[in-house]
């Protein structure tokens, strides 16, 4: 009993051992607390070797607070039209900055709603949206959750590249990224943030920043965007190209709506608001302009090298020179924003209309057929036979290149073509284009209102403005104003016939038309453009004489010391033909081309105002000049031009002229009014590719339209209809009366009085009038108004 009582006592004396078990789990309790004490201790450290590490720029640059207060990026520069709407840009990246004023609040509410509803709340970095991506996104993998980073953030990612580390990517970035946050929120303020992102965010199509988004899509600034406007470019910030409205409509609607819903739950909207804008159409205007694209791409690559001229002579206040890629200089210029559209639009119509006839002309044939010197030329031509040729490669190799399939894009009058094919065949297939260069200028002035070099600057960068062509009968109202200014008479008449002229080669014109009879005035030969009365009247006053008329108005081409030289044989370009007209259009008196206005930084702070070159006199007689713009009336009213009138209705005083070269290679016409003087030139790169008849290749039909189209818009605008009702300057009634006389006769009556002769001499006895016309200073008095005074004298008598 005691032995078994004494068992139970030892039992219940154990009993406490449970006690021992308490303690032992506060011990390992307090070891647990104290492990993670020391592992947060050891999180700590490591975290502050980490934050040092990325703090002091050893994983990377980390800007300092004042290089962010110093932020430049590059801004491309801007050129404008006269009336201030943008042309163009120079960039190495397509951004213009612009004010906080500038941008509708309908951007700055659905960029807050969207990207950083606690923007105003966080000082650059918002720990509560870090916490939901660490929770919802991380630990429960809920990707709908957003992301964390704030604005402030991304502009630091926008502005300062992440760096490729590895498996440390992401904690080094995000750590500098927000670094640089908590500067940029202690050294902005939070408008200014707000703008900095704006003015730096992509958009995707190589373009940044909402002024250059607004422009691309909705072709207005970022001032004027309406909520769902504002909601379809915040909305792209997600994906670029995911929803982007003009490649993904659908997804970009669905996005929009998104960004409206977001407002409408973060206050800017009402829900009924937001069912308004959420129903609306997408309402894309889409408007491409680059240094590529654009109302006048052929004119900024004009400009382009009298700026970088100009930026490398001109130095900022750190006395670095200006840099026109990145600078954002703003350059204003001449042209007419309006013109310049109805020139490019006119140039586009009717080239599209050309090429499907020359398509149709020439069928299934290549226009090159039995000259394959055409093709040979073409290829070596091309950048890439010149890139090749340069690298030392032989024809051989060159050959088997062009001959070898690649993937490219073709330019097509209905649309970009992605093909695959040989580099020869993309040579034939752009072999085949017809091209144009237009321009318009003011004459008084020679100012620059409208260029257009060609059709699409992308694949055709030859400038068919500045590019010398045969001129063909454009040339003839010199050689008519040269026969004036060396004393031949507006009143005479020249026979069209078929001459030859022994001491050139035996050397004779023939007429378009194939007729040689009559005889014609200067007014009647020139308004049907007869070529054997312009080469009698150009001998009959002499080829130097022409050439001297012409170096007057400020030709300086090469002119052909040759009877042809009157068939506009010479090579000139558009540019120098239309400011030769303009000095006649002038009376006389020279203008210098003239189109910058001037240059001001990316403040709007002026550089430099350019001063346009006075107009200089020249030697030609006023009168004479007018009496041949007279006569190009003529070419309108009832001539080769007369379509500007029947077809395309242009009211008002016109003058004209067409022009057709050997084999319709160059189809020309200049057409003049009071206040503005036009030029369209049409024709294939190589000469050797035109229309076979001249029913297609003539000017009247080429290179006529589009200038009739020109001014049938441009008089139909309400803001330039008045321009229709300005005059040229007006002749001498007399003369003017004199100068009504037949075009054309069948039959001349030699021994007929003359007008002018009497009147150019009235008043004189026989004696002064014959020792007028020996007078060695009448250089020029030719036999036929010699023997017709002599008439006059004997009949009187």
């Amino acid at each position: 009993m005691t032995s078994k009582s004494s068992k139970k006592i030892q039992t219940t004396k154990r009993k406490p051992a449970p006690k021992r078990n308490k303690n032992t789990k506060k011990r390992k309790k307090r070891s647990l607390w104290l492990i993670l004490f020391q592992l947060f201790l050891v999180g700590v450290i490591l975290f502050s070797i980490f934050f040092m590490i990325v703090y002091l720029g050893f994983t990377g640059h980390v800007p300092s607070s004042t290089q962010l207060n110093e932020i430049k990026n590059p801004q491309a520069s801007e050129v404008f039209s006269e009336d201030g709407k943008l042309l163009g840009r120079y960039y190495i990246e397509n951004r213009s900055n612009v004010r906080f004023d500038e941008i509708s609040p309908n951007v700055i509410n659905a960029l807050v709603a969207t990207e950083d509803a606690r923007f105003y709340e966080h000082r650059g970095i918002d720990e509560i949206a870090l916490m939901r991506v660490f929770f919802k996104t991380i630990l429960l993998q809920d990707r709908s959750a957003g992301g964390g980073s704030t604005l402030s953030q991304q502009i630091a990612k926008n502005l300062f590249p992440r760096n490729d580390l590895w498996v440390f990517s992401m904690p080094v970035n995000k750590l500098r990224e927000a670094i640089i946050a908590y500067r940029l929120e202690r050294i902005y303020s939070k408008e200014e943030i707000l703008t900095l992102y704006l003015n730096t965010v992509p958009f995707g199509e190589n373009i940044f920043g909402i002024e250059v988004a607004a422009e691309r899509f909705f072709s207005k600034s970022p001032r004027d965007l309406t909520v769902d406007e504002a909601a379809v470019l915040v909305g792209m910030l997600k994906a670029n190209y995911t929803f982007n409205p003009r490649i993904n409509p659908d997804k970009s609607k669905e996005r929009r709506n998104v960004v409206i819903s977001q407002m409408v739950s973060n206050g800017f909207l009402t829900e009924a608001e937001g069912d308004v804008f959420s129903a609306k159409p997408l309402g894309v205007k889409y408007r491409r302009i680059s240094y590529n694209e654009g109302p006048a791409p052929y004119f900024l690559e004009m400009l382009k090298p009298e700026l970088l001229e100009w930026c490398a002579n001109h130095t900022k206040e750190n006395g670095e020179p200006y840099n026109l890629y990145t600078d954002g200089l703003r350059v204003s210029t001449t042209i007419n924003y309006d013109f310049q559209y109805y020139a490019r639009q006119s140039v586009l119509e009717y080239m599209k209309n050309l090429q499907q006839v020359f398509d149709d002309h020439w069928k299934n044939a290549d226009p090159w057929r039995g000259n394959a010197s055409i093709l040979e030329r073409a290829v070596k031509r091309s950048e890439r036979y010149k890139i090749m040729h340069a690298n030392g490669k032989s024809e051989n190799e060159i050959d088997a290149a062009f001959n070898q399939k690649i993937k490219t894009t073709l330019f097509t009058w209905n649309g970009l073509k992605q093909v695959e094919t040989t580099p020869m065949d993309s040579v034939k297939h752009y072999l085949r284009f017809l091209n144009s260069g237009f321009l318009a200028l003011e004459p008084s002035s020679g100012a620059l209102k409208a260029w257009v070099g060609g059709i699409d600057f992308r694949f055709f960068k030859y400038d068919h403005v500045l590019a010398a062509r045969q001129v063909g009968s454009t040339f003839k109202p010199f050689v008519y104003l040269a026969a004036l200014e060396n004393g031949l008479s507006p009143f005479d008449y020249y026979p069209n016939e078929k001459k030859v002229y022994e001491e050139y080669q035996d050397w004779s014109p023939s007429n378009s038309h194939g007729q040689y009879k009559g005889f014609y005035s200067m007014e009647g030969a020139l308004a049907q453009s007869v070529n054997t009365v312009a080469v009698d009247v150009l001998m009959k006053t002499g080829i130097d004489e022409t050439i001297e008329t012409c170096r007057e108005l400020g030709l300086e081409a090469d002119l052909p010391e040759f009877p042809s030289l009157a068939l506009g044989v010479a090579s000139i370009s558009l540019k120098e033909m239309l400011y030769a007209y303009a000095t006649m259009l002038n009376g006389g008196i020279c203008v210098e081309p003239n189109y910058l206005v001037a240059i001001s930084d990316n403040q709007g702070k002026t550089l430099e105002t350019f001063m346009r070159q006075p107009a200089q006199p020249t030697k030609l007689n006023p009168v004479n000049c007018r009496i041949i713009s007279h006569m190009m009336e003529s070419v309108v009213d009832q001539g080769s031009g007369r379509s500007i009138r029947t077809v395309y209705k242009v009211p008002g005083e016109f003058a004209g002229k067409t022009g057709t070269t050997q084999n319709h290679s160059d189809g020309w016409f200049v057409g003049l009014t009071p206040k503005l003087v036009t030029g369209c030139w049409v024709g294939a790169a190589d000469p050797g590719v035109h229309f076979r008849t001249i029913r297609y290749g003539q000017g009247a039909y080429m290179a006529l339209p589009i200038v009739g189209k020109f001014y049938h818009k441009l008089y139909r605008d309400s803001r330039y209809r008045q321009m229709q009702y300005a005059s040229f300057p007006r002749l001498d009634n007399q003369l003017l009366a004199d100068l009504h006389i037949p075009a054309y006769r069948e039959m001349l009556e030699l021994d007929k009085e003359d007008n002018f002769i009497e009147r150019l001499f009235a008043g004189k006895s026989k004696e002064e009038k014959l020792k007028e016309v020996q007078e060695p200073s009448k250089k020029k008095e030719k036999k036929k108004v010699w023997e017709t005074i002599k008439s006059i004298f004997k009949k009187k008598k």
